[in-house]
Order: C-alpha cells, then sequence, then structure tokens
C-alpha cells in the first residue's frame, strides 16, 4: 500500500481556497414542490465551518430556509470530520435549548468527546414543522451515517434509501514496521447517540425508514414530501365524518381526542396511515366495523388488479318456470356442509320479501 498523500494544512489555505473544495462537496437547488436539495459529499470540520459558516449562510442556507420541505442527501458521503456533526444538527435541531446528540471515545488519545448542538446558529434554523428528508446508499458511511442515525433517533429526519456502510468515525492510517505497507484502523467510535447507551451504527449500519434503492430515493422521497401536507386535511375531514355519521355517539368525544393527539412523523405512505388510523381507531372505539380504506376511482388503477366487480344488483322479479327459480337460488345462495358438519350459506345478494316469500 502506497503511503496516503498529506492534504495541506487548513491553516496555510486561503479562503477562496477553502470555499473552492467546498463547493466540490456541496450542491443545492429548490426543486419543483418548493422542496430543497442539499447534497454533501463531504462533512468538514469545526474550523473550515467556523471560517466559512458566513459563506455558507449567506450563499446556501438563505436559499433554503424559504422551502417547505428538505432533503439533505449523503448518498456519495463517504467520511468527514467529526467535529462538523454538530453543526449540521444544529441547523435541523428545531429545539431552542442544547442536545447532547453523541459521546465519542478516542482510541489514541484514550478520552470521550461529548457532541453538543451549538447553543445559538448563524441565520435561523430549519423550521420545526418542515419535514426533513435524509438520503442514503451503502456507500454512506462514517460521519455521514452518525448525521442520518441522530437525525433519526431525533425523529427530525425520515431516512430514505439503502442501509448504510456500518463504518467508523475516524479512520488512521499506520505504517507496519518500516515497510511501505499500511494498516488502516478505525481509531474513534460512538458510544450511542443521543445517549442510548450502547445502541450504534457502526458496523451494523443505519437502517432507513424507507428502504428503496438508492438511485431511487430521491424520486421516493419527493412522492413522500408530496403526500405529507396533506395528512392534516385527512385527519380533519376524518373528525368531521365521525361527528356526522358516527352511530356510537359517545365515543366519537374519545375518538376525536386520539385522533387530535395522533403521531404522524412515521407516516410515509398511504397504506402506512391507514394502517395507523384502524388500528388506533378501533382500539378506542372498540369496534372492528369502524375502517378506513382507500378508494381509487378507476381512472386512476394502474391495471386490471386494481378493478373490481360491480356489486350485484338486488332480485326483484321471480321467473315463472321452475328450472330458472332453481338457477336464480343457485346463483344467490351457496349451501354446503362443511368437515366437521359445519354449515356452510353464503349469500351475496338482498332479495325483496316477496321474493324470497315465492322462493
Amino acid at each position: 500500500l502506497e503511503a496516503p498523500r498529506q492534504a495541506p494544512a487548513l491553516m496555510n489555505l486561503t479562503l477562496e481556497e477553502l470555499i473552492a473544495g467546498l463547493q466540490n462537496g456541496f450542491r443545492h437547488e429548490v426543486l419543483e414542490g418548493n422542496v430543497g436539495y442539499l447534497r454533501v459529499d463531504d462533512i468538514p470540520g469545526q474550523e473550515v465551518m467556523s471560517k466559512l459558516r458566513s459563506f455558507l449562510v449567506a450563499n446556501v442556507w438563505r436559499k433554503l430556509m424559504g422551502t417547505s420541505a428538505l432533503v439533505l442527501d449523503l448518498r456519495h458521503c463517504t467520511g468527514g470530520h467529526i467535529s462538523g456533526i454538530p453543526y449540521v444538527i444544529s441547523y435541523l435541531h428545531p429545539g431552542n435549548t442544547v442536545l447532547h446528540v453523541d459521546t465519542i471515545y478516542d482510541r489514541p488519545s484514550n478520552t470521550t468527546t461529548e457532541i453538543w448542538t451549538l447553543p445559538e446558529v448563524l441565520g435561523d434554523n430549519y423550521g420545526a414543522n418542515k419535514d426533513v428528508v435524509v438520503l442514503t446508499s451503502g456507500r454512506t458511511g462514517g460521519v455521514a451515517e452518525d448525521i442520518a442515525y441522530i437525525l433519526k433517533q431525533m425523529r427530525r429526519a425520515i431516512v430514505v434509501g439503502e442501509r448504510t456502510v456500518g463504518g467508523a468515525l475516524d479512520l488512521q492510517k499506520l505504517r507496519i514496521g518500516q515497510s511501505d505497507f499500511f494498516l488502516t484502523v478505525p481509531v474513534s467510535r460512538s458510544l450511542g447517540p443521543l445517549g442510548k447507551g450502547s445502541q450504534t451504527w457502526e458496523g451494523s449500519g443505519v437502517l432507513p425508514c424507507v428502504g428503496t434503492p438508492a438511485e431511487q430515493a430521491l424520486e421516493k422521497a419527493l412522492a413522500i414530501l408530496t403526500l405529507r401536507p396533506a395528512l392534516p386535511g385527512v385527519i380533519q375531514r376524518l373528525q368531521e365524518a365521525l361527528r356526522e355519521y358516527y352511530t356510537l355517539v359517545d365515543r366519537v368525544p374519545s375518538l376525536l381526542h386520539h385522533l387530535a393527539d395522533m403521531d404522524l412523523s412515521s407516516v410515509v405512505s398511504e397504506e402506512d396511515l391507514v394502517t395507523k388510523l384502524n388500528t388506533g381507531l378501533q382500539a378506542v372505539s372498540e369496534d372492528p366495523r369502524l375502517l378506513v380504506q382507500v378508494v381509487r376511482s378507476r381512472e386512476t388503477s394502474s391495471g386490471p388488479e386494481d378493478e373490481t366487480e360491480d356489486p350485484p344488483e338486488m332480485v326483484s322479479e321471480v321467473p315463472e318456470d321452475e328450472a330458472s327459480r332453481r338457477a336464480l337460488v343457485d346463483s344467490v345462495f351457496q349451501v354446503s356442509v362443511l368437515p366437521g358438519n359445519v354449515g356452510y350459506l353464503r349469500f351475496d345478494r338482498f332479495s325483496d320479501a316477496s321474493v324470497l316469500g315465492v322462493l
């Protein structure tokens, strides 16, 4: 293995050189639907962040502050500096108080360092009510993994993409004796983001909230961000329907209270919403008939599997001949005796009392 090339000391670089290097690792734009997009391929350290914070706020962050939601793309971020973690987390931390987000153990110095959000940031934090999605891939590693995991544990971001590599926060290349061989060794580790004890992403990687191939992660994220603004309206219309139509009137206040207190942060699809609503509403009402469904029109169905048969018509007339009457009964009723001497009666259509009387 060749010896690694030594990068020039940051203190020897001019401001223009620092900005040029930073721009190679950052890309930002505002996508359709007023969704901010920030791609970060390398997490700068505290020294660079301190020098370039004004530049970043003026040229990147302020352009994203007015967006309705944010996508933080870490799919190509394979590492970074531990000291840069507080800067990324602080701008997305919605609280006004400092938060202990991780504790890092460093083997060479045998020391631990607590990572806290910054007491204040230059500019503004991203709005607490705005959704944030973090994109990951199988190449996302090190510091980028820690940031994704912290934001996920804070319930501040939805992680979309692939399980991350499960690497190390910091690596060191050590020469083996006087040879030209070097050994790459992890020298720092996370002791558990957000004080979770031994729980960490190292070795196993960060598991996304929504798993999808990395190349499809942005498309999936935009679909999620399209759904989420509609959720409050869905809840409001559901509350109105329960007030006006639900027959178990005494249970309506409890159901309305449950809907008002629902945590929708984990809802990323229509299926998620339906499952969450049905589980909660049926538990509160103790009524299995209370059911929420997604109904799509035939114009929006994607294929034959989405089509449903028309409901059978009610029988209103009785045929005159005996054979036709028997055929009618066979088409309406299915009767059999199942194993264990269990009777089975199925009917799919209702008939007038006069028809049943004749039959």
